[in-house]
């Protein structure tokens, strides 16, 4: 089949967009505002886009509380999901009035971060402090603007706990992270493969 994204006539009873970019980790962002009050938000739309500098970033749709007090702040932190804590992570996606904690809605503690201000998930195995660099806010093909804002931060600090470290390496079959599939599907990593690059 095919379908034009502007149309959406793929006829299907849900869109497949989000099944076919799949799977996607999910970036649970902490950060404060600007009164130092602490938000808690799982972003779907998040990845690692460069290792020299750690650059990562996420998408929201909609100026959300993330987004607005990293751009005051400019300081988050991104902690990894797992699967240990799907039903936290699920929790604090609840849209709640600003002011509301998702670490108290999730029954979560926070921990202290060493270089930035925002607090991490206790409980993350892994988690990256965050300096934030630039906001985008995106724009269509004719250049309207959307209601679609890009975050990017560059990772000052590392996380990771002892239990998921063998040999040196984390173990992702041990971290068990937890990434979005589309409608409301879920997967974590529990088998792993390796592949050598080839040689020119």
């Amino acid at each position: 089949m095919f379908y034009e994204t502007e149309k959406n006539d793929h006829g299907l009873p849900h869109n497949p967009f989000k099944a076919i970019v799949a799977p996607r980790p999910i970036g649970w962002i902490s950060s404060l505002d600007a009164d130092g009050k602490a938000n808690l938000a799982p972003y779907s739309f998040f990845n690692a886009v460069c290792d020299t500098p750690p650059i990562v970033m996420f998408s929201s749709s909609g100026y959300k509380d993330s987004v607005s007090n990293i751009d005051a702040t400019g300081e988050f932190v991104c902690n990894m999901a797992n699967l240990g804590l799907k039903d936290e992570m699920n929790q604090s996606s609840a849209g709640v009035e600003h002011g509301v904690s998702e670490f108290d809605l999730a029954g979560l503690e926070t921990a202290a971060s060493h270089l930035v201000k925002a607090p991490r998930v206790a409980k993350a195995v892994t988690a990256l402090e965050c300096k934030h660099l630039q906001t985008l806010r995106l724009k269509t093909l004719t250049g309207s603007e959307t209601d679609n804002y890009v975050v990017f931060g560059q990772v000052v600090g590392v996380h990771i706990d002892d239990s998921i470290l063998v040999d040196g390496m984390v173990d992702v079959t041990l971290y068990k992270p937890l990434s979005r599939l589309g409608y409301m599907d879920y997967a974590s990593v529990n088998e792993v493969f390796q592949m050598g690059r080839p040689k020119a």
